[in-house]
């Protein structure tokens, strides 16, 4: 009954985190936009210090947390969360002194504190859920995830709308606050994971091992489990051809289709309902048509809706409900790959090992999201935007087909052992 419950304190509470994460998101630029000013040059580095920390800290974060309590890491990280946002919506409301400067400070610290509470919250949920209650589990981790990252945005654009940036930035605070209150209460028992690398010590507990050993540890591991390597490998691929097509799909709807910014939005928000479908769906597939064939499956249809984009022409009303479409479509397929993903990955790993696994195959994929950028803005401005997106769309299939040549295809209905 303790873990059902306690299941539930962390659901609660990694669904106001989200929310808060996702909120601030747009919140914290808004603010620098509306109430102090910035420009497009300091916009673009307040985005870019926002998401530094997962390619600084993802490894750093994965071998830290498997030394310590995934609980105890989370109700830190929300502390401080709520504190740092806070403090700033004090000074900027009711004091008036905030600047510049003070908000990369804060951007930089939510983002890093936001790299440890994710992979703590990921690892967290082994120790708290049966090993057939993975899929389910994720299912609804990764469902909460998907409804904030569509809510999310809508209320901090709707906060700082119809009150101001610094109340916003205060809900942001409330949010981790809330989180902080129900992951505390988790009263399950952890015990400190031991040394997988040294079985004969298993008396030593992770954190008595040099940090650097832990992050060679966790990265060999990956290299040489096959389950764990077609992961990292799909999760790189798509990262990739996706920040690729990105790019050229925001440069595509407003200067090829002359959509206007409303309606490119419209067309992004789709993937938010198509996501809590695919959360929905992945509770019950895999065990009916194997992993394996699920994921494979799903990675296809997904992926491959965009290469319907280039086709269109215009801005008719079938040309935006066929985006939304499209989105819908993405978002059920990528979430549904995104929870039977996490599962295997999950079952594949040690206890000792959780943290490190996630921040590596994190730390991976991410890593290649800007050059995926790059890669997309020098297609669009070489060969032309519908050429450009045609390419990208397809490069989207190279995930799917590496989990085609992969052991992941051959999963069936049961989850893999660690090994």
């Amino acid at each position: 009954m303790w873990k059902e419950a306690d299941f539930r304190r962390l659901w609660a509470g990694q669904t106001a985190s989200q929310l808060g994460e996702h909120t601030a998101l747009v919140v914290l630029p808004l603010f620098a936009v509306l109430t102090l000013d910035a420009g497009a040059g300091e916009l673009g580095a307040l985005r870019a210090v926002g998401q530094a920390p997962v390619l600084l800290l993802s490894l750093f974060a994965g071998a830290w947390v498997d030394g310590w309590r995934t609980r105890t890491v989370m109700v830190l990280t929300d502390a401080g969360r709520a504190v740092v946002l806070g403090a700033a919506a004090v000074a900027a409301g009711v004091f008036g002194w905030f600047g510049v400067p003070a908000l990369f400070v804060v951007v930089c610290a939510v983002g890093a504190l936001s790299v440890f509470f994710d992979v703590a919250y990921q690892a967290s949920l082994v120790r708290l859920v049966a090993r057939d209650q993975l899929v389910q589990g994720n299912s609804a981790l990764e469902g909460s995830r998907s409804a904030a990252q569509t809510g999310g945005p809508a209320l901090g654009g709707a906060l700082v709308s119809l009150l101001s940036a610094p109340v916003a930035v205060a809900s942001g605070a409330v949010c981790f606050a809330l989180s902080f209150l129900s992951i505390s209460r988790i009263r399950a028992a952890e015990a400190l994971p031991e040394r997988p690398e040294r079985p004969e010590r298993p008396e030593l507990p992770e954190r008595t091992v040099p940090l650097w050993r832990r992050i060679h540890g966790g990265l060999r591991f990956v290299v040489r489990n096959g389950v764990l390597r077609s992961v990292c490998l799909a999760s790189a691929a798509f990262q990739l051809s996706f920040a690729a097509m990105l790019t050229v799909y925001l440069l595509y709807l407003p200067r090829e289709l002359h959509l206007s910014g409303t309606v490119v939005g419209l067309a992004l928000a789709a993937t938010g309902p198509g996501a809590l479908v695919g959360a929905l769906l992945a509770a019950r597939l895999p065990r009916r048509w194997g992993y394996g064939p699920v994921l494979v499956g799903a990675a296809v249809l997904g992926d491959g809706a965009y290469l319907c984009v280039p086709a269109l022409r215009g801005s008719s009303a079938a040309t935006v409900a066929a985006l939304v479409a499209v989105g819908f479509v993405f978002g059920v397929g990528g979430q549904l790959v995104n929870v039977t993903v996490m599962a295997v990955r999950q079952a594949a790993t040690p206890a000792g090992m959780q943290g490190r696994v996630a921040a590596t195959i994190t730390f991976v994929g991410m890593g290649l999201t800007p050059l995926g950028s790059l890669l997309g803005g020098w297609l669009a401005a070489g060969w032309g935007l519908r050429t450009s997106l045609l390419v990208t769309a397809a490069g989207m299939l190279l995930s799917p087909a590496v989990m085609a040549v992969s052991p992941l295809a051959r999963l069936g209905r049961e989850l893999p052992a660690p090994r």
